[in-house]
């Protein structure tokens, strides 16, 4: 059939969603200026673009009019593009688009970041929580369920709003920014969802839907994020000057720093209060720490402690396992204790007990500090607890320790 009907009157959300008829073979006819960003074949060459093909043919005529009259939706390319455009012309072309067939994304989330404003850090985003956020939304944020409007599996059944299945995971992250941002996108709910979502968050999604049947069987996960208080966003300013060593967000890859990104805010006020005073002695944080007062430390660490962590470097090892998780008897009959017992199954520590979260650092920090516990170097620990262990543990303990402890997360 030439002629493609590919609307009908919907009721959504109190709102009449307008009919809509378009000719594929018309709209095939209109679409060559379009190929060369969005592909002949509707599936883009450039992470930049979006894939058109099998997208909704309302939602492809709402963008459309949107780039026309500039209010909604605002881009330097698009805008002049559509401006020469006839209602009929939008609808053809979504005809067309809508009638073309999807084919899987290759690439996984990563890609080219100048193609998006996702974060230039190397986090490793991870679709099955993209998958929770998309299916079960975080309502102590505001953050409504995507599939609501999207469709199970990014495949949507309200013809206003795009399918997102299969799409370029840069492009998805992109448009969630610019809703971040309010540039170039307005949409009310959009922009509230977006705007509570952490830059991690927005990668994860962007890697769930690349290729939502691969996670078709996982069940979604209840999202669990650190909230946003006064205290954490008053913390991200005073945080500029840690930024050369400690990264963005707490999370540089510098060996000889530690990671703060998910720290216990306990334990960070702690070291910053012991650097001030001098029982932890680092020439470096001493200066940094001393005209810090109690409520720059309070929201420093609350700062830190809400960030996501990047994954730590180790290689893993079977002998740094069995200490971690069982102890060990050294050579001299010395009863060394099990790192579990106080740091947990996975390294997250126990904030309440002021026992630190491991999980995360590079295996360089971690024996860095084994080895000044062993010596004594490093004397701020509780009752001489890292101390005591650390003396029975050898060189290459440490070694294999740090590369197991390195790998949690």
């Amino acid at each position: 059939m030439k002629r493609f009907i590919f609307s009908i009157l919907v009721l959504f959300t109190g709102m009449n969603v307008a009919v809509a008829a378009g000719d594929i073979e018309a709209g095939k006819g209109k679409v060559a200026v379009c190929a060369g960003c969005h592909g002949a074949n509707g599936i883009s060459a450039s992470d930049t673009y979006p894939n058109l093909a099998g997208q909704h043919a309302d939602y492809i005529v709402k963008q459309l009019k949107a780039f026309k009259n500039g209010t909604d939706r605002s881009n330097a390319l698009m805008s002049p593009m559509a401006a020469g455009l006839s209602e009929q012309d939008m609808m053809d072309i979504g005809a067309y688009y809508n009638s073309l067939p999807r084919t899987p994304v290759e690439s996984a989330a990563g890609g080219d970041a100048t193609a998006s404003s996702a974060p230039a850090a190397k986090y490793e985003p991870d679709p099955v929580a993209g998958k929770s956020l998309y299916e079960l939304g975080d309502a102590s944020r505001g953050i409504g369920a995507c599939i609501g409007c999207h469709g199970k599996d990014g495949n949507s059944d309200v013809l206003i709003y795009p399918n997102l299945a299969k799409q370029h995971p840069e492009y998805i992250q992109k448009q969630l920014h610019n809703f971040k941002a309010m540039e170039n996108r307005a949409n009310y709910a959009m922009n509230k969802f977006a705007g509570q979502m952490t830059d991690e968050e927005i990668l994860d999604i962007g890697a769930y839907l690349a290729d939502t049947q691969a996670l078709a069987n996982v069940k979604p996960k209840k999202v669990i994020a650190v909230a946003i208080t006064a205290e954490v966003l008053a913390g991200e300013k005073k945080a500029a000057t840690c930024v050369a060593c400690h990264g963005q967000g707490g999370n540089k890859p510098i060996a000889d720093y530690p990671r703060l990104a998910g720290q216990s805010a306990q334990y960070l006020v702690k070291q910053l209060t012991e650097f001030k005073s001098g029982v932890r002695a680092n020439a470096v944080m001493a200066g940094m720490a001393a005209a810090l007062s109690e409520q720059d430390m309070t929201e420093l660490a609350a700062y830190f402690a809400a960030q996501k962590p990047l994954a730590g470097n180790g290689k893993g090892s079977e002998v740094g396992s069995k200490i971690y998780y069982g102890g060990k008897v050294n050579h001299v009959n010395q009863a060394i204790t099990a790192c579990v017992a106080c740091h947990g199954a996975t390294g997250k520590g126990m904030a309440k007990a002021g026992f630190p979260s491991l999980a995360n650092q590079s295996a360089e920090y971690i024996t860095s500090q084994l080895k000044q516990f062993k010596s004594g170097a490093r004397a701020n620990d509780k009752a001489s607890m890292m101390r005591n262990i650390a003396m029975k543990l050898s060189d290459n303990d440490i070694d294999e320790l740090a590369q197991f402890v390195a790998t949690l997360k």
